[in-house]
């Protein structure tokens, strides 16, 4: 009986798991955030260089 009791009481899978839920919500905010403004950035970095060559 105490071992199921511990079993129960034990926390460290859930902390576990709400780590590898946290880092699958940081993944996918990353993830959106390079699709949403890799265009944008690659438009930017693509007008910087035209200044520099023409220089």
């Amino acid at each position: 009986m105490n071992v199921i009791q511990n079993f129960l009481r034990d926390e460290d899978g859930i902390t576990a798991i709400e780590y590898a839920l946290m880092a699958a919500a940081l993944a996918a905010a990353i993830t959106a955030g390079v699709v949403i403004l890799g265009p944008k950035l690659t438009d930017s970095l693509t007008y910087i260089s035209g200044l520099l060559k023409s220089s």
